[in-house]
């Protein structure tokens, strides 16, 4: 069988991923789609993986995403006649520190948020269902008897095999040597059996795809390391198949294997692999063993199964796999390449998200977009820096550490840092800045560090001072640095036109002007929230979220067609310093700006402080009255310099989140994401009625069936420590779960936001369980502080 000179959707990668894609774009009626391997099918990272498919995940449609995989390795066998060896026989997570217990019950909780059967067990329990256990150092386990585990040979080539009944095609044996690339645009695959033009790519390739993706000019910062587990001949005790054992204290995995025992690991520190090691010929390869490494692993696992003592070794195996700086696959349409899809770096997780992801790939594939949001696994997230072979070589093995870790709130990476510094960095270490990581850039979390924050679920170490920063920011004057959000200059004649047609605001305010605006898709669901500053009839200035510079600059330009306007990147050029206070108006006179006292809300003038040219627009994100200043990033240290000689203080982003919640303020990522209309948020009064935009269509129909539903939590116990995606119960009966939370300052209790429907749901008396206790609750629509904005107007 040759090559065709044309494919609608060519796949490259024969995994786990590919396999799964291919299959559902036949599903999705892509008949004509083909899937090239340079190899065989599954010999790169899937025919090693240990296949665990365990739903729960960090957020609703994360999880979402592995209940279908679930659900379709489970019904592949009754599809094809192919046995995919799918064992149900669940997962037992024990916790043998306090942290690690506060941890699996938060665990719990959120599984009942997501409708995953998950409940806590007692040692003894524990003991029962794993009798090979040492559970002498157990506290206590979360039971979760839907997760099982599959053959991933036998998935893949179910798969494979569905597809080709619906005409899908496989190319084994056919490398690829070049992708074709026209105006930014795939245009086709050069592979070692010929050339095939196409629509679209699905890149696939695993440890591969950074430099595969670099063919068509994406950057895909991806790195495989090595990945290790043991496998023992049978040993007496196992019978049969037994349940997944999770002891994440020790990093270790643990679960039958042929009557023996698998024995994996997510060491604290793995091991990187240079780009080049794994070349074309590393078709079903390992690497070789190290024992060394594994040690450490190895006393944790004899000490948590004494079996091992006298059990007769197999090998230990050490596959490569691929991790990303964050830990999260990459999923969707590159920024740099339309056509150009990746479903890659899946961090030791593809065979538990292949099914759902290689779906949600296919779906961005026909339809523009995933099922549902997925934005944490956006193509798009990463700063370009992150794609730098030196910060992957550090950044990998880190990643590979932190699949066990605990999920203490604050906790940060360590490895590639101080990859993008702000102008002000050395005044915020001067000031004992305790710094964290966005999108490359080192930001403030909160001042007055004096020791390194131990991590807990209990009250934080930052306490006081965040307390401090709020204070100064309600009762005098706060400095919060906003110079990472990205900035987007759109200029030409039709640039009120464009902002028209993308903005679902009025954007046709008089130069001076700042708007407000969702920027919805088609299907009148967040694509992004921006600021924009009317600086001239034809030049608008874009604020967007500092993670989302990339992806919403391809979305702009990517929606510009038959628009006489240029959009460029000004992030860096700029820095942005809100003032915010009621001693905001004094210091504004002080430093020579008192002009900035005549601004209207919601209105943009230029300004000179400390003699540098400014221009501030009177807004506020957190609730108290002031201007974010945007100045040159040259200026930044003589204008912030100059505020806080006139007495404001600098604060953090704690501060800032603390006072967005308090205020009620959606941020996208948590409440607004591609699932949420301006309808649910409360925001459709923001809305536009007199003019068509996109996603005006679908919001019309919208608002026939739907209702708001986030609300604002406020908690009665105030030391309760919510950190979000809590559930939210009345009665009985779960009604919501949280998306934000924080200490809310400036009225003395733990608050959140939270997305509820239940009816009759305003100042509804609710709880809230929080690892397992329960806490009560108010919830409302209107802000827990300052809910008629008189304070932020001044």
């Amino acid at each position: 069988m040759s090559l065709p000179t044309h494919a609608s959707v060519v796949v490259i990668g024969g995994g786990i991923m590919g396999c799964s894609t291919l299959y559902h774009l036949a599903k999705m009626g892509v008949t004509d789609a083909i899937l090239i391997e340079r190899n065989k099918l599954t010999s790169g990272t899937t025919w090693h993986s240990a296949a665990q498919v365990r739903a729960l995940r960090h957020s609703q449609n994360l999880t979402r995403m592995i209940q279908y995989s679930v659900d379709l390795y489970a019904q592949l066998e009754q599809e094809t006649g192919q046995n995919v060896g799918w064992i149900q026989k669940g997962s037992l997570s024990i916790a043998t520190t306090e942290d690690r217990m506060i941890h699996v019950k938060r665990q719990e909780a959120l599984a009942h948020a997501y409708g995953v059967e998950a409940v806590s067990v007692s040692a003894g329990e524990a003991k029962e269902r794993w009798p090979l256990m040492n559970a002498d150092d157990v506290l206590g386990a979360v039971w979760s008897p839907d997760d099982g585990r599959v053959s991933p040979s036998d998935v893949c080539a179910a798969l494979v095999k569905a597809a080709k009944g619906l005409g899908a095609r496989i190319f084994e044996d056919t490398g690829v040597t070049g992708i074709l690339t026209e105006n930014g645009k795939v245009v086709g695959v050069e592979t070692t059996q010929g050339t095939v033009s196409c629509d679209a790519i699905a890149l696939c390739t695993g440890l591969w795809s950074r430099e595969v993706g670099a063919m068509a000019g994406a950057e895909i910062p991806a790195l495989a390391c090595e990945h290790f587990y043991l496998l023992t001949k049978p040993i007496d005790g196992i019978v049969g198949n037994m349940p997944t054992l999770s002891d994440h204290d020790n990093h270790l995995y643990i679960r039958d294997d042929s009557g023996g025992l698998l024995v994996g690991c997510f060491e604290p520190m793995g091991k990187p692999i240079k780009p080049g090691i794994l070349d074309e010929n590393f078709e079903f390869g390992l690497l070789g063993e190290d024992w060394e490494h594994f040690e450490p692993m190895m006393m944790n696992a004899l000490h948590r199964l004494p079996a091992l003592e006298t059990a007769e070794v197999k090998m230990l195996l050490n596959g490569p796999e691929s991790f990303t700086p964050d830990g999260m696959f990459m999923l969707g349409e590159t920024a740099e390449t339309k056509g150009l899809f990746l479903g890659c770096g899946m961090n030791s997780v593809g065979m538990a998200s292949g099914g759902g992801a290689g779906m949600n790939l296919a779906h961005c594939i026909v339809h523009g977009r995933t099922a549902y949001d997925l934005g944490e696994a956006d193509a798009k997230r990463f700063a370009p820096v992150f794609n730098s072979l030196d910060h992957l070589m550090a950044r990998a093995p880190e990643i590979l550490g932190t699949h066990y870790e605990i999920a203490f709130p604050g906790r940060q990476l360590s490895t590639a840092r101080n990859l993008r510094a702000l102008p002000l960095e050395q005044s915020y270490k001067a000031a004992g800045a305790h710094f964290g990581q966005f999108y490359g850039w080192e930001r403030p979390l909160y001042l007055g560090k004096t020791a390194e924050p131990k991590m807990t679920f209990g009250k934080p170490d930052w306490f006081e001072n965040v307390a401090a920063e709020v204070k100064a920011a309600h009762e005098t004057a706060a400095i919060f640095d906003a110079s990472p959000f990205g900035k987007i200059e759109v200029h030409g004649a039709d640039a009120e036109a464009f902002m028209q047609h993308v903005c679902a605001s009025n954007m046709a305010k008089a130069p001076g002007s700042a708007i407000y605006s969702a920027v919805l898709n088609e299907r009148g669901t967040y694509e992004s929230d921006i600021t924009a500053h009317r600086i001239a009839n034809d030049h608008y200035r874009l604020f967007v979220g500092t993670n989302a510079i990339k992806r919403d600059l391809s979305w702009f330009k990517r929606h510009s067609d038959g628009f006489d306007v240029t959009l460029t990147d000004s992030t860096e050029e700029y820095a942005v310093l809100g003032l915010m206070g009621p001693e905001a108006a004094q210091i504004a006179a002080e430093v020579g700006a008192p002009e900035l006292n005549k601004l209207g809300y919601f209105k943009v003038g230029p300004a000179h402080i400390a003699g540098k040219h400014v221009r501030a627009v009177r807004m506020s994100y957190v609730g108290e009255a002031g201007w974010e200043i945007t100045m040159k990033a040259e200026n930044a240290q003589a204008v912030y310099d100059a505020l806080v000689a006139a007495g404001a203080t600098p604060a953090g982003m704690y501060a800032q989140s603390s006072m967005r919640i308090e205020k009620g303020f959606a941020a996208m990522g948590h409440e607004l994401d591609s699932d949420i209309t301006p309808i649910e948020t409360g925001m459709d009064m923001m809305v536009s009625k007199k003019k068509e935009f996109v996603g005006s269509a679908a919001l019309v129909e919208r608002r026939a069936t739907g209702k708001r539903s986030l609300m604002t939590v406020i908690i009665d116990d105030v030391n309760a420590v919510p950190l979000g995606h809590e559930p939210i119960y009345f009665g009985d009966i779960i009604v919501g779960h949280t998306t934000s939370a924080s200490f809310g300052y400036r009225i003395g209790k733990p608050i959140c936001l939270a997305s509820v429907h239940m009816d009759d749901a305003d100042g509804a008396e609710v709880e809230m369980d929080i690892a397992g206790t329960r806490f009560a609750a108010r919830v409302q629509f209107a802000p827990a502080y300052d809910p008629t904005g008189s304070r932020m107007r001044g």
